[in-house]
């Protein structure tokens, strides 16, 4: 379930690049804190930071509550456990398919702007032209906001940052 939600936001992530004020993005980095509340009403919170560039490659290095890392590179998501020393390598079923959601999103306000990806509305707010809150509910009713602090976009991004080479210790899980 978890590594769904993961794959699903990366994917849409990497697809964010959508909206006519956004259609010349070509890369993203921010420090996030994302909040998962359930349908029982509780709350955990994550926090990181994200590099996205639109060639499709993103990578979210969870910092709290636990250290993980997530990478997604074309059809492969990878995430990586350093406190488990594992990593778990999956192949999408989906494609991300940046043109698709160029597409569809769909202003609906001044800075608000709505796009759907396998049968999930997401709501992104953009604050100084910036991407500053993407939010959205899961296919388990989990209620999921990501607020953005300290964006950059446009900025040079190594393609170094998305290489992840597993320790020899680790334990490798393909799904």
């Amino acid at each position: 379930m978890v590594y769904r939600f993961l794959v699903l936001v990366m994917m849409f992530f990497s697809n964010v690049f959508a909206s006519s004020q956004l259609e010349n993005l070509k890369s993203f980095e921010a420090e996030f804190i994302q909040s998962v509340t359930n349908e029982a009403n509780k709350t955990i919170e994550y926090k990181g930071k994200v590099f996205i560039k639109n060639s499709g490659k993103v990578l979210w290095k969870y910092e709290t509550p636990i250290i993980k890392n997530v990478y997604v590179l074309d059809n492969i998501a990878i995430v990586d456990e350093p406190e488990l020393e594992q990593a778990i390598y999956t192949t999408l079923e989906n494609s991300i398919d940046i043109v698709k959601l160029l597409k569809d999103a769909k202003k609906v306000e001044n800075n608000k702007f709505e796009a759907e990806l396998y049968s999930i509305k997401y709501i992104i707010f953009l604050e100084n032209d910036k991407i500053k809150s993407l939010s959205y509910v899961d296919q388990l009713e989990n209620k999921v906001s990501i607020n953005f602090d300290n964006p950059n976009q446009n900025i040079e991004i190594s393609d170094d940052i998305f290489t992840f080479l597993p320790p020899e210790h680790y334990d490798i899980i393909k799904k």
